[in-house]
């Protein structure tokens, strides 16, 4: 387990083991990363209600590794269901996982709650490691050298039984963090940083 700045399981307080010293490559890529996270948390915040059951349906394209469940009950993320996500958001490439930001998930679950969508997501792309986004930003201009899917922070998905323009359109109006439409592909850029659309 490993410290993910703004990942509001692991602040202060929280129950982590005993002897925990936090060592994640997120605390070494510095502050402009922290910030982008901690302006995400102010602005989901709010959005979200705080004492409510949340729940995920998320499978992995090109592996078929699923979860569905609740991730979130009494007030506090669940971290076992939380190390289930980890490992289908993981780096395919690299076969590396990466505690990811439960407020990603948050995101993904509101967006789908709201479009009314019972249906699971189909992830294309979650974590990358630093590599892995590297060799993709040498193949496309599209895919960003700072990109929040290298702390965790950020998907490429889909609903199958939903229109891909509509379900960034209502994610852009909810302002929880950033959307990207990528038509050609057929997939919605979700993450928990910053709100900004492309």
């Amino acid at each position: 387990m490993a410290l993910v700045f703004g990942c509001p399981c692991c602040q202060p307080g929280a129950d982590l083991p005993e002897g925990f010293v936090p060592d994640h490559p997120v605390a070494r890529r510095g502050v402009l990363i922290a910030a982008l996270a901690g302006l995400g948390a102010s602005v989901a915040g709010p959005v979200l209600a705080q004492g409510a059951t949340r729940s995920l349906r998320v499978r992995r394209q090109v592996t078929g590794d699923s979860f569905s469940g609740v991730y979130f009950r009494n007030g506090r993320y669940d971290r076992p269901a939380l190390r289930q996500l980890d490992y289908v958001f993981r780096d395919l490439s690299k076969a590396e996982t990466t505690p990811m930001d439960p407020r990603l998930f948050d995101v993904m679950s509101t967006v789908a709650n709201r479009m009314d969508s019972d249906e699971h997501y189909e992830v294309i792309s979650g974590y990358r490691t630093p590599e892995t986004n590297a060799q993709n930003a040498s193949r496309s201009r599209r895919v960003s050298q700072v990109s929040l899917h290298m702390s965790g922070m950020a998907a490429d998905c889909r609903l199958p039984d939903r229109n891909s323009r509509e379900m960034a359109r209502l994610a852009a109006e909810l302002r929880l963090g950033g959307v990207g439409l990528y038509t050609s592909n057929g997939f919605v850029h979700l993450d928990c940083g910053p709100v900004r659309r492309w």
